[in-house]
């Protein structure tokens, strides 16, 4: 508990330090606010803004939990398929590299003739870009399960739907939710480049806006309210890995127990 306390306490001193030295700089170097305002600047324009910016933090939000929740629910699908298909591994997997490798940014004018402003363009890019690290990790996790434990599992009687229950799932745990901490990230950015091009309300028209009109404070205080909610649900992300791998550890039991 006391280890945890100065690990907290030793991360605020390291935000505080950063906040400090850029303000320090910005002041002794004499930089012009349009180029760089100090961080004291930018926390009174978000003070100024909230309400602009709490309206714009909801759409936002929106895009990237639904973006992120359809890259999960495709992924994990796919993995499955991959892990346990040796024919839709071949079929699909290089179709997944091939996808990964094309620029998704480059397809967001594509996607607004395809599906006009609003929402729906935001929840495509950024469940593209942010599917295939579940993919991987999650097809991996399944595939690396120690084959003793399936042997034991079929010297029980136990089915295929309890095998991968009890032993594929809870094993594969670990790797999913290292991917989904990295496709939630990525699903940041694919909203954010959503609302760049195809948006009329969210943080990223905020900031698109805000650089137009070369209002650098607003620009700045709009990346820092991204940059908190990017932290709260990168949070959320650990939060279930929390439960569901105390949960995994307490229900793992062999069939027929």
């Amino acid at each position: 508990m006391k280890r945890n306390v100065l690990v907290v306490l030793g991360q605020l001193l390291t935000f505080i330090a950063f906040f400090a030295v850029w303000e320090l700089a910005v002041r002794v170097l004499n930089i012009k606010p349009v180029i760089l305002p100090p961080p004291s600047a930018v926390f009174a324009k978000a003070w100024e803004q909230r309400d602009l910016l709490a309206r714009h933090t909801w759409p936002t939000t929106v895009a990237i939990a639904l973006g992120f929740l359809y890259a999960f629910a495709i992924g994990f699908l796919i993995a499955v398929g991959i892990a346990f298909s040796r024919t839709i591994r071949e079929i699909t997997y290089p179709f997944l590299v091939v996808a990964q490798i094309l620029p998704k940014i480059a397809f967001a004018p594509l996607f607004l003739i395809w599906f006009g402003f609003g929402l729906t363009p935001k929840i495509v890019i950024a469940a593209l870009i942010a599917f295939f690290p579940i993919v991987i990790n999650t097809a991996k996790g399944l595939t690396s399960v120690d084959p003793e434990f399936m042997q034991y599992m079929d010297s029980l009687g136990a089915t295929s739907r309890q095998k991968f229950l009890r032993i594929s799932l809870p094993w594969a745990l670990p790797d999913m939710f290292s991917a989904m901490k990295i496709s939630i990230t990525l699903a940041i950015v694919g909203a954010v480049v959503g609302e760049f091009i195809a948006a009329g309300e969210g943080l990223g028209y905020v900031i698109n806006s805000a650089n137009i009109s070369l209002d650098t404070e607003l620009m700045f205080a709009g990346i820092t309210v991204l940059s908190v909610l990017g932290v709260a649900l990168f949070m959320v992300v650990v939060f279930a890995e929390w439960l569901s791998t105390r949960s995994a550890a307490l229900n793992v039991k062999p069939a027929g127990m």
